[in-house]
């Protein structure tokens, strides 16, 4: 079998909310196509475009913004440089005008009532997520291209390899959680160690380090808006931000300027244990709440547990010890964790529900934290696993197939158990361990092939049909 070369810049991305598999890849998917037709054809060439969803895309694409996205996409913005504040705008000068520019040179008509098509009963055999653009040309001619999203903001086209670094030669290869035991006990490194080693295949270190600290200064941003955005989220469920109030709640009403100071009035308030739960789970309810308001978020893997792993980290970083070196080897530990699952079984909730997306950030989380709380490498393994092992089975039944019920409040959970995972783990000896990471790995993707359909993202079992849509979360 060949190697899958996954650097941990694939598992973690910038971009917008709130989905990756349904946002953030169709996005990604439109700039391909973008790409596919200037070399083709030439976008002078084009005439008019219209676009199919399927499956997933469809049945949820409303609710998780997949047609926003493409709009985006085809119009030649980027999710980790546009102004998200600015989305809506966009948008709305599509509809109204009834145009769109094609790279934003190419002015063309384009109605997304009817150039978007949901394909609501037709699911392609590949992938659940795929999408379809085909571009009219003089003469009757067409440009035609199939993309599968894949999860965690992974787009391919079908039999295609995922990644584009699969010539980069790794010094330490992994594929599973034994390959990485196998070359810490042969060299001594950590998890982080090898991963930073590995990715020095690709950037510098000091392009990695900067990149990952970027990532990190997104991340705690996500969680500093969303604890001081109040407000109803977008999408008809009529669902309050919670963060922001809870965050006053706990901080006694008092005001903060910027980042640091609000850190710093969290750490004098208190560090009792009830007092940092309800922190934990406020970081997470920040980030999954700007995540549902179409604000710029991390995949960490993916858009709808892209709380998780901010909020343990924040955890740390308020409570704990703060240093570049330590979220250095958080984020390098987790990505490693990240790239497991994703190469043997799947980040994608179309394909694996829920415990493909909560349950990976959770153990992510969870081997990231148990490294900084100085873990041993069998310990981080042993932390993945049980976090993991305890979300084993977890549906994806987003209500009216909006990414915030139960999404934001999983990430809650996940977090916690993230916790409680490394805890454990810290004070366990792995050798008396049953169960090993690539036991569950194994487990999670059996369980994702064995799941009734209706509980992959459709909306269409669980909570999706037992909440009625005119309630609000509690």
């Amino acid at each position: 079998m060949k190697e899958e070369r996954i650097s941990v810049f694939d598992i973690f991305k910038i971009g917008i909310g709130p989905s990756s598999s349904h946002t953030l890849g169709p996005w990604r998917a439109a700039q391909q196509f973008l790409s596919l037709i200037e070399k083709t054809a030439g976008l002078e060439q084009v005439t008019s475009v219209r676009v199919y969803l399927y499956g997933s895309l469809a049945k949820t694409g409303v609710g998780h913004g997949t047609d926003l996205a493409v709009l985006l996409g085809l119009s030649g913005h980027d999710p980790v440089l546009i102004d998200a504040s600015r989305i809506g705008t966009i948008i709305a000068d599509i509809r109204d005008r009834g145009l769109i520019r094609l790279n934003g040179t190419r002015t063309l008509p384009f109605n997304p009532q009817s150039d978007i098509v949901f394909m609501m009963k037709e699911s392609l055999p590949f992938h659940p997520n795929a999408l379809t653009f085909r571009a009219e040309l003089p003469n009757g001619r067409q440009i035609a291209e199939t993309y599968y999203s894949v999860g965690g903001g992974f787009v391919m086209k079908e039999n295609e390899e995922v990644t584009g670094n699969d010539e980069t030669v790794l010094p330490y290869p992994t594929e599973k959680a034994s390959d990485v035991l196998k070359w810490a006990q042969r060299t001594g490194l950590s998890i982080w160690e090898i991963v930073l080693e590995n990715e020095k295949a690709w950037r510098t270190e000091t392009d990695i380090k900067s990149e990952l600290l970027n990532i990190w200064r997104v991340m705690r941003e996500s969680i500093y808006r969303g604890c001081h955005a109040d407000g109803t989220l977008p999408g008809g469920l009529n669902v309050k931000r919670r963060a922001a109030s809870l965050s006053k709640k706990l901080l006694s009403e008092a005001t903060d300027d910027h980042y640091d100071d609000w850190v710093a009035r969290i750490r004098a308030a208190g560090n009792g244990f009830k007092y940092t739960l309800d922190w934990v789970s406020c970081f997470a309810l920040a980030v999954n709440e700007e995540n549902a308001s179409f604000s710029r978020v991390v995949t960490a893997p993916t858009n709808g547990a892209a709380g998780v792993i901010p909020a343990v980290l924040q955890y740390y970083v308020t409570f704990c010890e703060s240093s570049d070196e330590s979220i250095l080897r958080f984020l390098l530990t987790a990505g490693e964790i990240g790239s497991i699952f994703k190469k043997g079984a799947t980040i994608s909730a179309a394909m694996g529900g829920c415990q493909a997306e909560i349950g990976v950030s959770s153990a992510m989380a969870a081997a990231g934290l148990t490294e900084v709380m100085g873990g041993t490498v069998e310990q981080c393994l042993m932390a993945a696993e049980i976090a993991m092992e305890h979300h084993l089975g977890m549906t994806c039944d987003p209500v009216g197939g909006l990414v915030q019920i139960p999404c934001i409040e999983r990430n809650t959970m996940g977090a916690i158990k993230a916790i409680t995972a490394a805890q454990l783990a810290v004070q366990s000896d792995p050798g008396h361990a049953k169960v090993s990471l690539d036991n569950v790995v194994k487990t999670m993707w059996e369980t994702a092939l064995d799941m009734n359909n209706r509980y992959k993202e459709t909306s269409e079992g669980g909570l999706a049909l037992n909440i009625p849509l005119s309630l609000s979360e509690c």
